[in-house]
């Protein structure tokens, strides 16, 4: 028996799927192909690498997201300090890899991406480590500038977060030749 999509989950999923477009297309071609990455979907490098310099690239972003297993798992149900420390240094470390790749543009494309790879349960502790990976020194001062000032005040300062897991996740889509009309 196949679950129902009730009236709700489709308007989020079709909300998602609004805010994926507004996204430049670099920058959505960077979610679809680090979800390949992150979720094991498809062999990114055959899949995204046009080059010897982004076939090294989707590597190390191999090599760093092997991580994610872990992170998901050490995701803290409080803001308990214990907890933070084994959590939150991997997901800064692997927040500042994808910002030093310069595909994400700012805190939206950020959380859109890191909500799918880790979970709805991330939500709390995305602005600390989008933040923190800005602020680090191996971007250049003007990009972080950027990125800083790209996380809103009500984004940086919620009050609470939604637990309700992301709909729609963008995969790659093979372009289709129209027909022509017989």
């Amino acid at each position: 028996m196949g679950t129902q999509m009730r009236p709700a989950d489709g308007a989020m999923t079709l909300a998602e799927m609004k805010e994926f477009a507004s996204f430049p297309a670099s920058v959505q071609r960077y979610i679809r192909r680090s979800l390949d990455v992150g979720l094991d979907r498809e062999d990114a490098l055959v899949r995204w690498s046009r080059d010897v310099v982004e076939a090294a690239s989707i590597k190390a972003q191999t090599r760093i997201y092997g991580r994610l297993d872990r992170i998901r798992n050490l995701v803290p149900d409080d803001s308990g300090l214990d907890a933070v420390e084994p959590f939150f240094a991997p997901l800064v470390t692997i927040s500042a890899f994808d910002l030093g790749q310069d595909r994400l543009n700012g805190f939206g494309a950020y959380r859109f991406l890191y909500e799918r790879l880790i979970g709805a349960n991330v939500r709390p502790w995305l602005p600390g480590a989008f933040c923190a990976a800005a602020a680090l020194p191996h971007l250049h001062p003007e990009k972080r500038r950027i990125l800083l000032q790209s996380i809103s005040e009500a984004a940086a300062t919620a009050p609470g977060w939604s637990n309700r897991e992301p709909c729609f996740y963008p995969e790659w889509v093979d372009k289709v030749e129209p027909r022509l009309a017989s």
